[in-house]
């Protein structure tokens, strides 16, 4: 049974993980919808037309909001998960740095599926995780 201390404590960490994510994701987003020339030339670079820069920003602004939203945080997150694994694909067929470039959206994914499965207890009971004794 979680304390109220480990409540407060798991709380905190799921909003600093889902901030984090969220910030990266929100900021990537308005260069893409305010076509930015860091996004323009990024999306060029993985071979995309810049007519497809305006519609990349707003679906993922569309997932980012459907992720920070409670009610539907889950399929946020399982949009987004779409949408950085197109990330991925793109890296890949440009044959960019594994680490920096590939495994980056892993990353950012990483944080905000932790983040949610901290913050949201229908999630922790599809998927439990028990510490073995």
């Amino acid at each position: 049974m979680p304390t109220s201390n480990s409540s407060k404590t798991r709380l905190w960490t799921a909003r600093i993980l889902t901030g984090f994510a969220t910030l990266f994701l929100l900021m990537d987003a308005l260069l893409k919808v305010l076509k930015l020339p860091p996004a323009v030339q990024g999306t060029i670079s993985l071979g995309f037309p810049v007519s497809a820069v305006l519609g990349i920003g707003i679906v993922e602004l569309a997932c980012l909001v459907l992720y920070i939203t409670p009610r539907t945080s889950i399929l946020g997150a399982i949009l987004l998960t779409g949408y950085l694994g197109g990330a991925i694909a793109s890296q890949v067929r440009v044959e960019a740095p594994v680490f920096s470039h590939i495994l980056f959206p892993t990353y950012i994914a990483a944080l905000f599926w932790a983040g949610l499965y901290l913050r949201d207890e229908r999630l922790r009971i599809l998927l439990p995780v028990r510490a073995h004794a």
